[in-house]
């Protein structure tokens, strides 16, 4: 029984492979380039695209469970559609896909959007899936770990409502836990919502107290306001990207992303030991800075 990975050479598609092997699985990793892709040893390398139909084929024969990420992308959605279609039509009906928390909610968000419409598709479809709902990741952190070190401010317009951010190791454990018990299950399971969180549901104030402590000095709270995020981000990636960035930030200050009640709980069950804390994730920036 053989599980496909895609997204496989990203950040969380690489330890999800890693936590496969650890617990002997079958792995197929999927790739555009698989002279550039490192895994470890007994991993089967499958060359393709989820927009190459042909290639999506041959990486589907063989395949009982699919891990299917697709990153933010202008034609997210396509890829979704095109490799649930692909996937059905190979006889694959196990699958477990990476979504985004309040998938359902954020409708005005275009990557929350995407996300929704493929959990409909998952549904409809017919699938036997795991949806998993992922808070923003601590991960993304690094993208502004220099600016609170250098300047003495968090940046991240996070809002006071609270977001409980999830560390991306916590997401692939979960996810392999998820994709072995669907593939090793005797039978066809129900569609089933697990939301990825993280143990602590923190506003900006509270991640700039954070790192105050950590670096041993004044950290401040950038603020709210979205429109400088925009354009930080609009400096190294595409201008539609930043803005739908922008978007999500918003919805971070209106909404929040707020744990329901038991998910912590109901993680630390599955995994069978606490959540990864980001005050944890700060503590050893600053041991390491």
């Amino acid at each position: 029984m053989t599980i496909l990975v895609t997204g496989a050479t990203g950040r969380i598609g690489r330890q999800v492979i890693a936590q496969l092997v650890t617990r002997g699985a079958e792995v197929r990793a999927l790739t555009r380039d698989p002279s550039k892709a490192s895994f470890p040893a007994g991993v089967e390398v499958a060359q393709g695209d989820l927009l190459d139909i042909g290639s999506l084929r041959k990486a589907f024969d063989g395949v009982t469970t699919l891990f299917l990420l697709n990153a933010v992308a202008g034609d997210e959605f396509t890829q979704a559609n095109v490799t649930l279609n692909v996937a059905r039509e190979a006889g694959v009906e196990r699958v477990v896909y990476l979504s985004v928390f309040h998938a359902d909610r954020f409708a005005n968000v275009p990557h929350f959007a995407v996300k929704s419409g493929a959990e409909r598709m998952l549904a409809q479809m017919g699938f036997s899936a795991t949806i998993l709902r992922a808070s923003y990741f601590i991960d993304n952190e690094v993208m502004v770990k220099d600016v609170i070190a250098n300047h003495g401010v968090y940046p991240m317009p996070i809002g006071t409502k609270g977001v409980a951010m999830v560390d991306g190791r916590d997401i692939a454990e979960v996810a392999a836990i998820e994709l072995i018990r669907r593939d090793r299950a005797p039978g066809k399971l129900p569609v089933e919502t697990i939301n990825l969180v993280g143990p602590d549901t923190l506003t900006g104030p509270d991640v700039a107290a954070i790192w105050s402590e950590a670096l041993g000095r004044p950290v401040v709270y950038g603020g709210d306001d979205p429109s400088g995020f925009e354009q930080t981000m609009a400096s190294f990636m595409p201008g539609w990207m930043a803005y739908e960035m922008r978007l999500m930030a918003e919805r971070y200050v209106s909404d929040g992303m707020i744990p329901d009640a038991g998910d912590v709980e109901r993680l630390t069950e599955i995994l069978g030991r606490p959540l990864r804390s980001y005050r944890d994730f700060a503590a050893q920036f600053a041991t390491a800075a």
